[in-house]
């Protein structure tokens, strides 16, 4: 099957280079011209596991193939997926001027039925739009024809993204005609002959469900945040909380891990948009993820606070920081509590030595030239001079270090921990002073 993937970002670029996978013959667009000559030539602008090697496997084999020129993507693909950008505006509304120009682009420049697949991340009523802009170019050329919009939102975890495309939990669909449909299973076909994980739904319904999964999953860190909070206040230890309430099948154990708060391009970002489209389009006020928001934020400045309550000023210290991005195995550091941290830090008066396998060069371009901020080679390089050692990110790493050689690196045997990697009693037993969240 020809497939179109407009946008080769995160979500494009995994989609496009999954279905060359099983057969496809996929054209990425982008109109990034420095990010399609980086892809022709064999890399890949982004850090995901398994990733490059198959876009370099299905290039080399002929099947994936990447383009500035949009009338040949329009061209190419029967099914023309969607998948650029969708930025939070500063009320917190997603941005859908790269979805609209895509399905303009797709419009003008048509010449046989088309299957438009929305693969960004949506509020509830964009098929609509999609479908009216489309409509809107056909019009102004005086044609007819045939077209198909469709919403299948994607369900890819930063860091496993390969492997839940190939591999997927289940596959939202939403059309409202039956050719669409047929097409759509068609093209997932080879991601489910085990069983059946294609689900359809109409249009609205498929964009909804986006957002609801991504608000239930941020509903539950914040909320074992603050649990973790009240555990440490009390004097309770959110672990043994934790393996109480996850043993409970109606519960479970994912996404039941306190830390230092959620981030990245997806939960923040979603998450306010949600809470926006319900305010603006429907007159409603959504309290829960009202206050999921608002405890995450207060979350990502935990660290901060311990720091001050065992230091008192923080001016003039010097601090190591163990990860970067907002979760590991990706490089990812919009939203990340990494970012709050730091400043944090910085308007106390601090600095700060940062170690991360994968965010270093993000980092890079994000503080520039920043004396206040250094990158040291490796994770004990890290703690070199460094007043304590602040952990951010559970990178595989960093979770059975040398704690004798921490207590040689570190001025005083200090760890911060906000993803709670290690057991209180083992640490506290070789003379470290351990800092957790709610233990």
């Amino acid at each position: 099957m020809k497939i179109t993937v407009v946008g080769s970002g995160y979500v494009g670029l995994v989609s496009g280079a999954c279905l060359a996978e099983v057969g496809n013959e996929v054209l990425c667009l982008d109109v990034d011209p420095e990010k399609i000559r980086i892809l022709q030539e064999g890399g890949i602008p982004i850090f995901e596991p398994g990733l490059q090697e198959m876009v370099r496997r299905n290039a080399a084999a002929g099947r994936l193939h990447f383009t500035t020129d949009t009338e040949q993507a329009v061209r190419h693909g029967t099914i023309q997926f969607i998948a650029v950008g969708t930025p939070p505006d500063e009320d917190g509304s997603a941005d859908l001027s790269y979805v609209l120009a895509a399905a303009a682009n797709i419009g003008r420049l048509m010449t046989d039925y088309k299957v438009v697949v929305d693969k960004s991340t949506v509020p509830v009523g964009t098929g609509a739009r999609v479908k009216a802009v489309i409509a809107g170019e056909l019009r102004k050329r005086g044609v007819d024809i045939p077209y198909s919009v469709v919403s299948n939102p994607e369900f890819l975890k930063e860091g496993a993204a390969v492997e839940d495309f190939i591999r997927p939990d289940r596959i939202v669909v939403g059309a409202e005609d039956e050719q669409a449909i047929l097409l759509m299973r068609a093209l997932y076909a080879p991601f489910q002959r085990n069983h059946e994980r294609l689900i359809v739904t109409d249009v609205k319904s498929a964009e909804l469900t986006k957002y609801a999964a991504n608000a239930m999953l941020a509903t539950r860190i914040s909320f074992m945040n603050e649990l973790a909070n009240l555990a440490e206040r009390v004097g309770a230890d959110i672990e043994m909380v934790r393996q109480g309430i996850g043993s409970d099948p109606r519960i479970g154990y994912h996404f039941l891990y306190p830390g230092c708060g959620y981030g990245g391009s997806c939960f923040p970002k979603d998450v306010k948009a949600l809470i926006k489209t319900a305010s603006d389009d429907a007159g409603l006020r959504l309290q829960v993820l009202s206050a999921v928001e608002q405890a995450n934020e207060v979350q990502k400045h935990i660290l901060a606070e311990k720091l001050k309550r065992r230091f008192g000023s923080l001016a003039g210290k010097h601090f190591a920081l163990w990860g970067l991005a907002f979760k590991p195995n990706t490089d990812d550091m919009r939203e990340a509590p990494s970012r709050e941290l730091i400043a944090d830090l910085f308007e106390a008066g601090a600095t700060v030595t940062a170690y991360d396998p994968a965010a270093m060069h993000e980092a890079r371009r994000i503080y520039g030239q920043d004396a206040r901020l250094e990158f040291a080679d490796g994770m004990m390089e890290a703690l070199c001079g460094a007043d304590a050692l602040i952990i951010v990110t559970e990178w595989k790493e960093f979770r059975s270090p040398d704690f004798d050689a921490i207590k040689e690196h570190l001025k005083q045997p200090l760890i911060f921990d906000g993803r709670n990697l290690y057991d209180p009693k083992l640490v506290r037993g070789m003379g470290i002073e351990y800092f957790p969240i709610g233990r």
